[in-house]
């Protein structure tokens, strides 16, 4: 990837203000505020059901310093493609950008995410994954990790939290021949802010998929946002590429993987696991 940019040059001028809702440690709203300052004051955001649109719309105000529009769970590629056609039909362009949670990009909105690709829309894509439906109480995902206590995968005698690995989301994307996809991670600050100045700059669908740890969702510290995103990278559990024109490149790759226990101990949500879920864990991230 070459150098385009590093935090330091990163514009200063917030698009996602204070007075929002988020948790404390929340890393979703740190992804956003970061995305948002990068875009830009021309740039048009939709949202659709999701933990960003209750922190950020509570009425009468809005956090977003852009148009900002939200409707449905499901809709974020249909609406994206929609406001980017209005947008031609009047003669008008600003970046067309679509915030969306895993639980609205790796299920309910999978279909119009892949139509939206398949049409190459002009518009940029974000899943912003916290790993559960977080808004509605922590509700299991296509994105939540083996292992994982939620509501829907329980804990008990018989079961033991989440029991299928999460899913390669980026590998759908990117098969659909789009023009750039990328993971990004809230610890990685210059392979953040290149990664979206890259994406801002072309045309076409472009994807983005930021990890963003849930203090709640995943009952840990609200302090140690940082430290999951960091060891979520180094043990595996969140790899660092981008695809562009089909190919893969590895923007970021650990000296050494660290085990993933040592990111699984600070999650109250992985403290059930046995040593045989664990080492299972561990021979899964080894073959990807």
């Amino acid at each position: 990837m070459s150098e385009m940019g590093t935090i330091k040059d990163m514009p200063a001028n917030d698009m996602f203000v204070s007075g929002h809702g988020a948790c404390p440690g929340c890393g979703m709203a740190v992804a956003v505020k970061n995305i948002m300052r990068i875009l830009g004051a021309d740039t048009t955001v939709y949202v659709p059901a999701s933990c960003l649109i209750v922190i950020s719309a509570m009425y009468p105000t809005s956090s977003f310093r852009t148009p900002f529009l939200f409707t449905a769970f499901e809709n974020t590629g249909a609406v994206t493609t929609g406001i980017r056609a209005a947008q031609r039909r009047r003669g008008l362009r600003s970046t067309v950008v679509g915030l969306a949670g895993d639980g609205g990009t790796f299920d309910i909105g999978l279909q119009a995410l892949s139509g939206a690709a398949e049409r190459n829309e002009d518009v940029i894509y974000v899943c912003v994954d916290n790993e559960a439906y977080m808004n509605t109480g922590t509700q299991r995902s296509g994105s939540t990790p083996f292992g994982a206590w939620t509501t829907t995968t329980p804990v008990g005698s018989r079961v033991k939290g989440k029991r299928s690995f999460k899913k390669d989301l980026m590998a759908v994307v990117a098969s659909q021949d789009i023009a750039y996809a990328a993971t990004l991670s809230i610890a990685h600050m210059n392979d953040f802010v290149q990664k979206v100045e890259r994406a801002k700059a072309m045309k076409g669908f472009r994807f983005l998929h930021i990890m963003a740890p849930c203090p709640s969702g995943w009952k840990a510290d609200p302090s140690l946002t940082y430290d999951l995103a960091r060891l979520a990278v180094e043990t595996g559990m969140w790899s660092l590429y981008e695809v562009e024109e089909g190919e893969a490149h590895v923007t970021y790759r650990p000296k050494e993987m660290l085990p993933v226990g040592e990111y699984l101990k600070l999650q109250g949500r992985f403290k059930h696991m046995d040593r045989e879920d664990v080492e299972a864990l561990q021979a899964w991230l080894c073959r990807k």
